[in-house]
């Protein structure tokens, strides 16, 4: 008679430690309701604030561009109040600048890579193809969308609460005007909209003793020169380089 195996019993999850969170898929809302840390009242919200317009046709789905609108004014709101609270001794002027860079796409296309939004994203095939799960533009806008989801499903108190946590230790280095967008990414999606290939970027000088280097660098399609800028690391020419470009082209 065969003796039967006898099944191997799961080791006992350690604890304290957390299952592995699987994979996002485009719409899975209860991903990222986990990912956000939020429990939703009303679902169809958050996917709503997943669909891209390229998709509204496609999959016969309401786009998230109604709620980036109210979105955008959430994140207004939210922001102002902290700084006008957080901040008594500046001036309207100097709350506006911190504003504009704690509201603006490269802050927010950074958060959402954080949690891997692009994944979540619900786009027509086009869209997909063209890099547009990675796209700063489509994902501060996802963002937005978010904000407004999670305001009206939970009230402006749970939507205040995200933000502050997701803008977190970002939102103080705004505060300390210590926050660089990455500016590199920002021309490079630019670029490649109009062009198959990305910039390229070359020092062209450098100068001051090896403790103190400053370099110049300048950002390039070809052989024509977008902009230059300095620093005192190749990186930071670099990146000064990607802001002129952009500036010129505005």
């Amino acid at each position: 008679m065969v003796e039967r195996r006898r099944r191997k019993k799961a080791a006992p999850r350690k604890p304290g430690k957390r299952p592995r969170r699987r994979r996002p898929r485009p719409g899975d809302v209860k991903g990222l309701a986990a990912a956000l840390d939020i429990e939703p009242r009303h679902p169809g919200l958050l996917r709503q604030a997943l669909t891209h317009k390229s998709a509204e046709q496609e999959l016969g789905l309401l786009s998230n561009e109604r709620l980036e609108f109210l979105g955008d004014s959430v994140l207004d709101l939210v922001l102002a109040e902290h700084l006008f609270k957080g901040h008594p001794d500046l001036a309207e002027g100097d709350l506006t600048k911190l504003k504009a860079v704690a509201v603006s796409e490269p802050v927010l296309a950074a958060i959402a890579r954080e949690l891997d939004l692009g994944r979540f994203l619900l786009l027509a095939k086009g869209e997909e193809q063209t890099g547009g799960r990675d796209r700063s533009s489509i994902l501060a806008d996802a963002m937005e969308a978010i904000f407004a989801a999670v305001y009206l499903d939970r009230g402006y108190r749970a939507a205040r609460k995200l933000i502050a946590g997701l803008l977190g230790s970002r939102l103080e280095a705004i505060e300390r005007r210590e926050y660089e967008p990455d500016y590199k990414t920002l021309l490079q999606e630019k670029i490649q909209e109009r062009h198959r290939s990305p910039p390229t970027y070359r020092v062209v000088a450098q100068s001051g003793p090896d403790h103190d280097r400053t370099f110049v660098a300048e950002a390039r399609i070809g052989r024509r020169v977008l902009g230059s800028g300095s620093g005192k690391s190749k990186k930071q020419a670099e990146q000064a380089a990607a802001r002129a470009a952009l500036m010129a082209q505005e």
